[in-house]
């Protein structure tokens, strides 16, 4: 029976910006590598699977579609020799589809109901071409997953080189300041060779290209030995401190007489360099003997595949479905919400898909198409999920979190949990998001008059500073690059939250006396969540820049108690300040008068003196020097400061907009800090940002609501306030997330979830690297250095 459906005018192949969803289903994780594959709608390119789910069916039925390409595939049979294939960015790109995979086609028509249509019509091929040659989400991660975006900037642009001289081959063989014959970069400016800096893998280097640049102020270098014949090589600006693209490249190169065509690449680039950093850093999952660690598969045990530098995605997404209110929420209950016309780009369909995809243990399975040797697990691992749909989804419009470039855990957590809570949660589904929430209350007291002001603020997170203490060290009288790393003493997770929650004195004009004593600040819960995430902050500026610390943090297994940290909240012996102070608000504020004669003393404007007091806490002249420095070019530099100009006091209207505290937010900086830094910064986000890593310590701003609103008053009383204070408030550590690497930026991430094995009588931790799971060894030593810590409530 012929289908009548092939020439229809609906029929159009994908145009370069339509996603095709060919390789697997939009609403579960069957495949084209199923034994039914997969059906792709020939109209709007949705994929649906083939078997017991019927998910193709299923969108027939909604969207009256009746024409798709079922694809199957076969993985072709390899085995694991010694010794493995090294995974690099050259093989990536080189390996094709048609090299691993035997593909099978057909047209299928719902309505006819023919199971092989004939595809010969112009119309029918063309379209089914495009479906087969077009870019998937999958197929777009492949392609960039190790590839970084560099661009060109101002200094590879408009460089201008010395006199034009031919550079001897002889005097190419090594450093000009030293012996080294390898990692050499030659200054496009002047022709100079210098060796780089040490790079990971044994890459030796003294530096001396960069004390070059530091000595002659050129900026632009690049590598000898990462020239290729096709014009590809590294480029470097030590100015902007970034790798760079040369559009001129050649033509720079043969004004040393060096021509482009004859060099050959030597070296690995700095890009596969960090590949396999990256690709080395296997989180333990050997013994110590060397032996690999056994697999673990079934419910709940289901690893995520690496998209390229997503491995921050599938640690904190492992973490949060382990916990059961996100069970709840998306395995658990399958209903009410309605079927979404597009799933592929629904939030919560995607989700409920990577939840079926983690805990129903469909998809836990030993990688069949991979033999095991001598030299692999006698069990190999299973192929890990592809969250490419959710990825797409929770990434869009996000200027880091859309890209292909590793990203901070901690940001990412913050932002997905804020996507969750905006979106819509029908009766009687609940916001898994609440389960995280409770409210803190900071209380300020007056050192003269002892009156008390307390402030609310709810949120979902905690990030608590680590004290660093460096071990001392002997001088040795090596040279700084030699000098070995610095060490800490470790610390307790009490000690931790002693100072998050210790108090502090603050410099202010007290409303109600007038005395410029001060306050003391502190902050406490007034209510505890049933799951608390915690971020340790192992980071100290240097030079402005967050460098992370190897600072041990004792955490247990142990469950502990919370009690001691529970605010007891207003006193019946206590005396409240006066809500209303706006007439008084400009007086919170009295300059430093030591700190401001400095600064008057330097030639600074008195305006501009008090505006960078005030933005840098009153403390003393260098950090407010400092800051004039950073502000010299704001417009609004020589206004004179106005603390009460955009609303009344405690109000969140003081030049703070929602939109700017969730921009923070997604930074990792907590709603009271970011209100507070927005505040002191006149609403501006940078400069906040600037504000928060001068202030470290500072808690920030519990003020969220206006006290003289009676309608806001009201809303307090009537809204369910987050958390509960019921006591005992114990807490047990039910997953980590682990972080290698010198920046959050870069490097790996790996979860460890505290789960029941099977056949196992108590709770192990297993680990979860990628695609990877495992039982874990020596989790403990993970456990004192994680970046992000998940406690649950322990039940009474």
């Amino acid at each position: 029976m012929a289908c009548k459906h092939i020439y229809a005018t609906e029929l159009h192949p994908p145009i370069s910006a339509q996603s095709v969803y060919r390789e697997d289903c939009t609403r579960c994780f069957d495949s084209i590598d199923d034994p039914t594959g997969l059906d792709v709608c020939l109209y709007c390119f949705n994929g649906g699977c083939t078997g017991d789910r019927q998910h193709a069916s299923l969108h027939y039925h909604d969207s009256k579609h009746p024409l798709v390409l079922n694809i199957r595939r076969t993985k072709k049979q390899v085995t694991r020799e010694e010794p493995p294939h090294k995974i690099s960015k050259l093989a990536i790109a080189a390996e094709t589809e048609e090299d691993r995979f035997d593909t099978i086609t057909r047209v299928k028509c719902y309505e006819c109901d023919v199971q092989n249509v004939d595809r010969t019509s112009d119309r029918l091929a063309t379209v089914i071409d495009g479906v087969l040659k077009a870019n998937t989400f999958a197929r777009q991660a492949e392609v960039q997953a190790w590839e970084q975006e560099f661009t060109p900037c101002e200094h590879t642009l408009c460089l201008v080189q010395e006199t034009a001289r031919k550079i001897l081959s002889q005097d190419l063989g090594h450093c000009s300041m030293c012996d080294l014959k390898g990692n050499l970069w030659l200054c496009l400016q002047c022709g100079n060779l210098g060796c780089g800096r040490a790079q990971f893998g044994g890459v030796g280097g003294n530096g001396h290209g960069l004390k070059h640049t530091e000595e002659t102020s050129h900026a632009v270098a690049v590598n000898l030995g990462s020239i290729t014949p096709e014009g590809t090589a590294d480029v470097y600006c030590y100015h902007c401190n970034e790798e760079r693209v040369d559009t001129e490249l050649a033509a720079h190169l043969v004004h040393w007489g060096i021509n482009i065509n004859e060099r050959e690449k030597t070296e690995k680039s700095l890009t596969e360099l960090q590949i396999e950093q990256n690709l080395r850093w296997e989180f333990s999952m050997t013994t110590d003997d060397g032996k690999e660690l056994k697999p673990v598969f079934g419910d709940g045990f289901t690893g995520l595949k690496n998209l390229g530098n997503s491995c921050y995605l599938a640690s904190i997404l492992q973490c949060l479905f382990s916990l059961p209110a996100f069970n709840e929420r998306y395995f658990l209950s399958q209903g009410p919400s309605p079927p979404p016309q597009h799933p592929a780009e629904d939030l919560d369909t995607q989700l409920r898909k990577l939840a079926d995809g983690l805990i129903s243990g469909r998809y836990s399975r030993p990688d069949s198409d991979v033999s095991a040797s001598e030299y692999s697990p006698e069990i190999p691992h299973q192929k890990g999920l592809a969250p490419a749909m959710l990825k797409h989804l929770v990434g869009r419009g996000h200027e880091e979190f859309s890209t292909m470039r590793q990203q901070d855990a901690f940001e990412f957590l913050l932002h997905l949990l804020k996507l969750i809570t905006r979106s819509p949660h029908p009766a009687p589904l609940h916001d898994p998001v609440q389960s995280f929430r409770f409210v803190m209350e900071q209380r300020l007291q007056c050192i003269s008059c002892k009156k008390v002001r307390y402030r609310t603020d709810e949120q979902d997170n905690i990030s608590i500073p680590v004290p660093v203490r460096r071990i001392p060290r002997g001088s040795t009288g090596a040279a700084e690059k030699d000098a070995p790393k610095d060490e800490f003493e470790p610390v307790t997770l009490k000690e931790c939250l002693d100072i998050f929650t210790g108090s502090e004195i603050v410099e202010l004009t007290c409303p109600s006396c007038g005395s410029k004593d001060g306050f003391t600040k502190r902050t406490l819960f007034k209510t505890f969540p049933a799951t608390l995430a915690v971020n340790i902050r192992r980071f100290e500026l240097v030079n402005w820049v967050p460098t992370k610390l190897d600072i041990a943090v004792a955490v247990g297994d142990e469950p502990f108690n919370l009690d001691s940290y529970i605010s007891q909240g207003q006193q019946a012996s206590e005396q409240m300040l006066p809500e209303d102070v706006s007439s008084s608000i400009q007086a919170l504020f009295t300059p430093n008068e030591t700190a401001l004669g400095q600064l008057e003393g330097m030639g600074f404007p008195r305006v501009r003196c008090e505006k960078a007091l005030h933005a840098t806490g009153n403390s003393d002249a260098d950090s407010a020097m400092n800051w004039l420095f950073a502000h010299m070019e704001d417009p609004d530099i020589d206004t004179p400061l106005d603390l009460g100009a955009s609303g009344s006091a405690g109000a969140p209207s003081t030049g703070v907009s929602q939109e700017s505290i969730d921009t923070l937010g997604a930074m990792g900086i907590s709603p009271p800090q970011a209100r507070k830094a927005l505040k002191e910064t006149g609403g501006d986000v940078n400069r906040a940002l600037d504000w928060v890593f001068s202030h470290p310590d500072d808690q920030g701003d519990f003020n969220d609501v206006d006290p003289s609103s009676a309608d806001v008053a009201q809303t307090d009383i009537t809204r369910q306030e987050a958390g509960t204070a019921e006591l005992p408030a114990t807490f047990r550590l039910s997953s980590i997330v682990c972080h290698k690497g010198a920046s959050i930026h870069a490097g790996h991430y790996v979860a460890f979830v505290r789960k029941h094995i099977p056949d196992a009588e108590v709770e192990s931790w297993v680990l979860f690297n990628d695609e990877k799971v495992v039982k874990a060894a020596d989790v403990d030593e993970m456990k004192k250095f994680a970046y992000v810590y998940f406690f649950e409530r322990a039940k009474p």
